[in-house]
């Protein structure tokens, strides 16, 4: 076996582990929106960031065998491809957006500063799988 194909062997993620992490961060989203106290910026921002940890996630999960960088900009694309969306209003994506699920998945209105936010959600992705993969890699 080539060197390049057995390291792409051990780089591979887990679906399991990645579709809970998923699961935890979307739960982690919703709950940015709902502490007492929290200045409206940084729970929106927590959110936001959040989503994008979340599409990092998605795209490990999708695409198991990936490079941390392809998974990256891979989320990054979606999510700024998400927001971009937010700039078009036509009744059929309106109504979409007017369900709560639909508003969760495609938001409502375009934000710059949601771009700095999905890259910070990005990067806490990276440092996470990262970290994840030094600890496994550490001799016992």
């Amino acid at each position: 076996m080539a060197e390049g194909s057995s390291r792409r062997t051990e780089l591979r993620r887990s679906r399991v582990l990645y579709a809970a992490l998923v699961v935890v961060t979307i739960g982690l989203g919703l709950l940015s929106r709902k502490i007492p106290g929290l200045p409206a910026w940084l729970s929106k921002g927590a959110g936001d960031a959040l989503y994008a940890t979340m599409s990092f996630w998605l795209a490990g999960l999708v695409a198991p065998a990936s490079r941390t960088a392809q998974a990256s900009i891979a989320a990054l694309l979606f999510c700024y491809a998400v927001e971009a969306s937010q700039l078009y209003h036509a009744p059929w994506i309106d109504a979409i957006r007017a369900m709560r699920l639909g508003g969760l998945a495609l938001g409502h209105g375009f934000h710059a500063m949601d771009l700095i936010y999905y890259a910070v959600g990005v990067i806490v992705g990276i440092g996470i799988e990262r970290a994840g993969r030094l600890r496994r890699e550490r001799p016992s």
